[in-house]
């Protein structure tokens, strides 16, 4: 008696199952991807504030320079100076607060 056969056979796997499983593989290595950090810890935090600093020291000493420059070509020492250095610590103080507001792992708006 055990050695009769089943009436039923097995039901062979059907193609449409088989790139279902694909298809749902290939979807959750996709999110491990999209869900994996970018940066922690440290590594986040020191590039953070590396580009914190220079923003600041790029905006002021970049202020400095181009209104040096027109002082020197214009006569009109010390208010291009002056003036230029102001904008450029808005600039710098604007940069600094975009990049506060970006959340983690997210690009920085271009412009």
């Amino acid at each position: 008696m055990s050695e009769d056969k089943s009436a039923r056979e097995p039901i062979a796997e059907d193609a449409r199952i088989d790139a279902l499983e694909a298809r749902l593989k290939a979807a959750r290595e996709r999110e491990e991807e999209r869900n994996r950090p970018k940066a922690t810890g440290a590594d986040a935090n020191y590039r953070s504030g590396n580009r914190v600093l220079a923003d600041l020291l790029g905006g002021i000493l970049g202020g400095l320079v181009i209104g040096w420059v027109i002082d020197y070509f214009a006569g009109t020492s010390p208010w291009g100076l002056l003036i230029m250095l102001f904008l450029g610590i808005i600039v710098a103080f604007r940069n600094i607060i975009r990049t506060a507001n970006v959340r983690p792992g997210d690009t920085p708006p271009e412009g």
